[in-house]
């Protein structure tokens, strides 16, 4: 991370995406898989990812969000599990935010959270519904190009898993 030049002092070494992704995961792994410290990070992320996602996205970017959130309608209608169609809806933002370290960042985390959530059962109870509504919300603010009520949609979206991790031990 670090590199000494002689007579120059210590910089830090330029890193690839490759070389951070490796060291990111490598760090989830010596602190163990926290799924409580996953969500608050993603709050974060995906905050500044729908804000950035308003700003940047291009008319392609909402065709493919659309048919995420398609996707993810149809199999809650057909009362389905759709944790994987979810998450698309989210990486699909994601890439429309035009912000390569932020997609590198979620695509981390994104397993670790679906894992959690199968096992958990973490969507049941009616949330799927009102996921989707949500979904549909926030995928406005982003036509509208609108940062700050797409970075409000995606808080309030994401209020009950927070409030949820609040409630598990570490």
């Amino acid at each position: 991370i670090l590199k000494t030049h002689p007579q120059s002092g210590t910089v830090v070494a330029g890193m690839g995406l490759p070389a951070l992704e490796g060291l990111i995961t490598d760090m989830l792994r010596l602190q163990g898989r926290d799924f409580k410290s996953l969500v608050e990070t993603r709050v974060i992320l995906e905050t500044n990812i729908a804000e950035l996602a308003a700003l940047n996205r291009t008319d392609q970017d909402i065709i493919e969000i659309e048919n995420a959130l398609n996707a993810h309608r149809i199999k809650i209608e057909q009362d389905k599990i759709a944790v994987e169609e979810d998450l698309l809806f989210h990486l699909k933002i994601t890439e429309a935010s035009k912000n390569s370290v932020l997609n590198s960042l979620m695509l981390i985390i994104t397993p670790d959270i679906m894992q959690y959530f199968k096992k958990h059962n973490v969507c049941g109870e009616g949330r799927a519904e009102l996921a989707v509504e949500q979904h549909e919300q926030l995928l406005q603010h982003i036509i509208d190009r609108n940062p700050e009520k797409a970075g409000n949609a995606i808080r309030e979206h994401l209020k009950d898993i927070s409030e949820y991790v609040k409630t598990i031990k570490n």
